[in-house]
């Protein structure tokens, strides 16, 4: 059993690890679209108008808000899988070894909003922005820990990934809350309709895959209609899917491993590539000292390392949890500052927060510039952080709480 988990948990991080390549190499082409002669042809394909319509029922949009909504979808419902399988029976799944990552999230999330309130608190146009921060990019912080290799040990891995999935679960909880339009009383019955068919499903054992994605669709079109951001489908349709079945098979895991490779290597950098493209002609030193990039920037670069770090600090001294075996107090420290990678989910964030295209510009300045900080910090930190009890992945299963 630990061998099977141990196997599964090296062959999620090779995936993800890569899939940090592909997400960079998909920035990197956006950038260079957009600051070349090729700057026409990228915003004309972005704004390819994309029709689909089955009698009254019309979804009309330009392709980046496809990307954006249907394809986002996607990832969020692998979120969904992952979220549901660590809760049951993964690194979520007991108080003890969800408390560290749980209370280094939370403050990976209040510290870097709370950066960014403060630096905008008179700027009110931009305090819709105040999650923006508040984001980690896992694809990316686990592609900086596989350029560590041995420099890296598998317990920090697994305290990434453990703080990664609580932090898109209290993203899903404020794009619920607090990026939902005016509503569609009829869209959202509906919508809630189609959650129960979901979960009848799941209760009477239903496990072919095709019902739940065809329900699924239903459940994201009015969802869709109804003001609400559809992404959050994806969330509740996953937490439908069966994690076992009475065949001994799961589900769950199966749509796991069918999903991750299209999710990271088609599904988010496409969202990257349409997304941060960020054109640098004219840009000023005091572009960047915006209260917006600035607030963005900040949050992800001090608020992350205040929070993640100053939460995991004060709770392992409060002897509320235990710092993970073999693991430095520089290492958590250099964990803190990948976590302020935000990238992907930040500029998703941003594209709600924000309609003015200037704004989104901003934001896109502020995520790429602290990103790219907090990478380059996390890694110099523990590639020249001192040797510390390395674990060896055949040294057994570490703890992390």
């Amino acid at each position: 059993m630990v061998t099977t988990v141990k196997a599964a948990l090296q062959e999620f991080i090779k995936q993800e690890t890569s899939a940090g390549i592909v997400l960079f190499i998909a920035a990197v082409a956006a950038m260079i679209a957009v600051n070349s002669a090729f700057n026409p042809i990228y915003l004309a394909f972005l704004n390819i108008p994309v029709e689909v319509q089955f009698g009254a029922l019309e979804i009309a949009k330009p392709l980046s808000l496809w990307i954006n909504d249907g394809l986002m979808a996607i990832f969020f419902f692998l979120v969904g899988l992952e979220v549901k399988r660590e809760i049951v029976e993964g690194q979520l799944s007991s108080i003890q070894q969800a408390s560290l990552p749980a209370i280094a999230a939370v403050g990976g999330m209040a510290i870097p909003a709370a950066i960014f309130v403060w630096i905008n608190i008179d700027m009110p146009q931009n305090l819709n922005g105040w999650a923006i921060p508040a984001a980690t990019d896992i694809a990316f912080a686990l592609g900086v820990l596989a350029l560590l290799g041995k420099h890296a040990p598998l317990s920090l891995k697994i305290l990434l990934l453990a703080i990664a999935i609580i932090d898109d679960i209290g993203a899903i909880i404020i794009i619920a809350l607090f990026y939902t339009a005016d509503v569609s009383t009829i869209s959202l019955v509906l919508a809630a309709v189609g959650t129960i068919v979901l979960f009848t499903m799941n209760r009477l054992g239903v496990v072919r895959i095709a019902s739940y994605v065809l329900v699924g669709t239903f459940l994201w079109i009015c969802v869709l209609k109804s003001g609400v951001h559809a992404t959050l489908a994806g969330v509740v349709a996953a937490l439908a899917i069966p994690l076992s079945a009475k065949d001994g098979t799961s589900p769950l895991k199966h749509l796991e491993h069918i999903l991750h490779p299209w999710t990271a290597f088609l599904v988010l950098p496409i969202f990257a590539f349409a997304n941060a493209g960020v054109s640098l002609a004219g840009i000023q030193v005091s572009d960047l000292m915006a209260p917006l990039a600035l607030g963005v920037a900040a949050g992800l670069v001090l608020g992350k390392q205040i929070g993640v770090f100053g939460f995991m600090f004060l709770a392992t001294k409060l002897g509320l949890v235990q710092r993970p075996q073999g693991v430095s107090w520089v290492q958590l420290y250099g964990l803190a500052c990948l976590t302020g990678i935000g990238f992907t989910m930040s500029l998703f964030i941003g594209n709600l927060a924000f309609v003015d295209p200037e704004q989104i510009e901003t934001v896109k300045l502020g995520v790429i510039s602290g990103s790219l900080i907090s990478g380059v910090l996390g890694y110099c930190l523990l590639r020249f952080a001192p040797k510390h009890g390395y674990e060896t992945i055949g040294a057994g299963t570490p703890k992390i709480a």
